[in-house]
């Protein structure tokens, strides 16, 4: 009687690329926090990360098409992605509306990327003990949060010491950038959550 061959579908590393996509979000969040604080040629690296991780995102959603199963479910997995897309997105865009108002970023603003730029980094580690199932993963995703918290508090001192500025396109610049800023804090808020969701589903 002749063997049957079953032959299953490659797995790709979709874990692996969403990880790949989180480390160019953390290096662009870097030179996003040291642009911030002075270095312009750090807005470069800024688009250049963003490409990139545009590029990862594409290639994750491709492997998702071909895999048959996933470490953490598909949804979880695109919605990762998709948020920390945002993430970089905006932070591109902040750079690029700086450069166009012609308004370099002040001490608020240098507060608020470094906040940024860390709480990335909480994220990437609570997405790997999610993965590895290590634990941990909750108390990660929750500095993230407090990361954004303190954001607000930053951003809500900004905008109050604006009341005391004569200069209308001055008041004008500064409250949309310190906008921008809060808003990245909100799509880190967006994934914090969404793992915390994926974990609940893990219990």
């Amino acid at each position: 009687m002749r063997a049957r061959h079953w032959f299953l579908p490659d797995t790709p590393d979709v874990l692996g690329q969403l990880r790949r996509q989180f480390a160019l979000t953390i290096e662009g969040m870097d030179a996003f926090a040291a642009w911030a604080g002075g270095d312009a040629a750090a807005g470069d690296v800024v688009r250049d990360c963003e490409h990139r991780a545009d590029a990862a995102r594409h290639a994750l959603r491709a492997m998702l098409r071909d895999a048959f199963v996933t470490p953490l479910e598909p949804e979880d997995l695109f919605a990762l992605s998709t948020g920390v897309d945002r993430i970089i997105n905006a932070a591109k865009d902040l750079v690029r509306e700086s450069e166009v108002m012609a308004f370099p970023p002040d001490r608020p603003l240098v507060d608020m990327a470094a906040l940024l730029a860390a709480a990335v980094r909480d994220l990437d580690l609570a997405l790997a003990r999610l993965a590895s199932r290590a634990g941990g993963a909750d108390a990660a995703a929750d500095a993230a949060i407090k990361g954004d918290r303190r954001l607000e508090r930053v951003y809500r001192a900004a905008m109050a010491e604006l009341v005391a500025v004569d200069d209308a396109r001055d008041v004008m610049a500064r409250r949309e950038l310190y906008r921008r800023g809060a808003r990245i804090g909100e799509a880190v808020v967006d994934v914090a959550e969404r793992i915390q969701y994926a974990i609940v589903k893990q219990s």
